[in-house]
């Protein structure tokens, strides 16, 4: 355990980033889980309303630097290119 004054700051802000990370990641998942179904299932009308839906999640966790903005990039041109493929 920490003694210095400052340490014990450090520690519990690391604590309150962390699960905020964590929610606001496993948030980011979950709209990516449900935007890949919609493309599997392969119904133009869930695509459409779950690919918007997911890339703003992306975005968001991107602008809180929960994940590095290339890999937001990298995670909504995957899921664009698969909607693109399915429209196709």
């Amino acid at each position: 355990m920490a003694n210095i004054k400052s340490a014990k700051k450090r520690i519990r802000t690391n604590e309150l980033r962390r699960q905020r990370n964590l929610a606001v990641n496993s948030r980011m998942k979950t709209f990516v889980k449900s935007a890949m179904a919609a493309l599997a299932s392969k119904d133009p009308a869930q695509v459409a309303k779950a690919i918007p839906a997911a890339l703003s999640e992306i975005d968001r966790a991107a602008s809180k630097g929960v994940i590095h903005p290339k890999s937001a990039s990298r995670k909504k041109s995957s899921l664009q290119r698969r909607a693109a493929q399915l429209a196709n």
